[in-house]
């Protein structure tokens, strides 16, 4: 009965093995990398030069809006340190 479960496990590995796809070591190419790319590049949907604007104007903008909004509320808690903890 032993020899029964050797041989079902060495199938059972044997299976699983051949299911695995073999994948022979390729070396890189920068000259198959830089065509890749290319290709690649080709398929890109690129958006126009008004939406790249609307989209550059509104992150300005967000970015402006954050950049006051944290300011005050730094401004605020300066304040608030200076009059509760240096008694100014």
């Amino acid at each position: 009965m032993p020899s029964s479960r050797r041989s079902s496990a060495a199938t059972k590995k044997s299976v699983a093995q051949a299911r695995r796809p073999v994948v022979a070591a390729k070396r890189p190419s920068r000259f198959r990398f830089i065509t890749d790319t290319i290709s690649e590049m080709k398929k890109v949907t690129w958006l126009t030069r008004r939406e790249t604007a609307y989209l550059t104007g509104l992150v300005l903008l967000v970015s402006i809006t954050a950049g006051v909004v944290l300011g005050l509320i730094d401004l605020g808690f300066s304040s608030l340190v200076d009059t509760l903890l240096l008694g100014g």
